[in-house]
């Protein structure tokens, strides 16, 4: 596990947040699921919540009533400087979403998609540094990239963030990304029957078979059965605005 009390180095995933047409619902759900509590920031911050743990933020949810919108767990890398970010992303490839700009005194984001199309926040924090924990039971475990576009989106993250790719003998197409000081901090999973690309989050969990039970109670649905890997044992959910993610509980760290 891992509590943060600073921004985390660059081209980390730092943060998620949802949009999603009932704040109700999702608290029951999330609540069940996670042990979430929401907590709602005022008007001045459109009402946006943070869902917290223990007290602490791990991501955040804001209602979006827009006819026919597409759900997801939206992802931000930290970012040191975020218009110089979004200077790398364009000159890489990548198009702007919604343009840098400040978010109260927390601190100021943009939102883009990288040549493949898979969308993504960019987070430089102020007041707010993101996800306060981390790789614990209902806060952000690990984030990947599934895409028909492997090669370019590697070259794509290297470019702007400087993160290298390396390949995973057990997963063929499947490279871990590591940060500059090696540490690793998502992958990408090259798979040429994506019909998009699309960042996937894992959210950690104590019990996958558990979390499977309060998904289904809560009105959610279980997109595939468990599968147990040398990492972890995971299984695909949908909650109940069709929002898919990941549930896994990690393997044991190895001794010494």
């Amino acid at each position: 596990m891992v509590r943060n009390t600073s921004n985390a180095p660059e081209g980390t995933p730092t943060w998620l947040d949802l949009g999603i047409p009932d704040i109700e619902r999702a608290r029951r759900f999330y609540g069940g699921l996670f042990g979430w509590e929401f907590h709602d920031v005022g008007p001045e911050g459109g009402h946006y919540r943070l869902c917290l743990k223990d007290g602490q933020q791990v991501a955040g949810v804001i209602r979006n009533d827009e006819p026919d919108a597409d759900y997801w767990w939206q992802m931000y890398f930290a970012t040191d400087d975020c218009d110089g970010t979004l200077k790398r992303v364009t000159d890489a490839g990548g198009t702007v979403v919604a343009p840098a700009d400040d978010v109260l005194e927390q601190g100021r984001m943009a939102v883009v998609k990288d040549p493949t199309g898979a969308q993504f926040g960019l987070w430089q924090g102020r007041a707010h540094i993101g996800s306060a924990i981390v790789n614990e039971h209902g806060s952000l475990l690990w984030n990947e990239l599934h895409t028909a576009r492997g090669e370019q989106a590697r070259e794509f993250y290297r470019a702007v963030f400087g993160l290298q790719a390396e390949p995973v003998a057990e997963a063929p197409g499947f490279v871990v990304l590591r940060r500059p000081d090696g540490r690793s901090i998502g992958g990408i999973q090259d798979d040429p029957r994506a019909a998009r690309s699309t960042w996937v989050t894992y959210f950690a969990v104590d019990d996958v078979d558990a979390a499977l039970r309060a998904v289904r109670d809560g009105g959610g649905s279980q997109v595939s059965e468990p599968l147990d890997t040398p990492w972890g044992r995971w299984a695909t959910v949908r909650d109940p605005f069709g929002t898919e993610f990941r549930v896994m509980t990690p393997a044991p760290e190895p001794e010494g």
